[in-house]
């Protein structure tokens, strides 16, 4: 039986080759290569940190906040090279999260097992 750490290692390497990520790669290189928009896509993560910061922390987020971020996300979705990069995210996510099933696969099988 191969050791499950060195699979690990072949699937990180797999992904580091794959379409997914080097579509990702190549646009977030884009992006940061072009200062306006690498100063424009700072701001959305930091904006977005901040928000997500505060929903876990429980408090309050202002009207204020809340159009800011849209005005963020707005001005965000009209620049070609960061929306291009949001979609490859996406891909890379989507894939992610389908090896994710499979790895789980065994326990969702073991427990799903027990309710039957």
């Amino acid at each position: 039986m191969s050791n499950l750490y060195d699979l690990a290692y072949d699937l990180e390497k797999g992904l580091r080759e794959s379409e997914e990520f080097q579509g990702l790669k190549d646009a977030y290189d884009k992006v940061m290569n072009d200062p306006s928009t690498k100063q424009m896509f700072d701001n959305f993560r930091d904006t977005q940190l901040n928000l997500q910061q505060k929903q876990m922390q429980g408090e309050e987020i202002s009207e204020e906040e809340v159009n800011k971020a849209k005005q963020v996300v707005e001005l965000v979705q009209q620049n070609e090279d960061i929306s291009k990069l949001m979609e490859e995210e996406q891909r890379l996510n989507t894939v992610i999260g389908d090896i994710s099933k499979i790895i789980t696969k065994p326990l969702e099988d073991l427990y799903g097992e027990e309710e039957q």
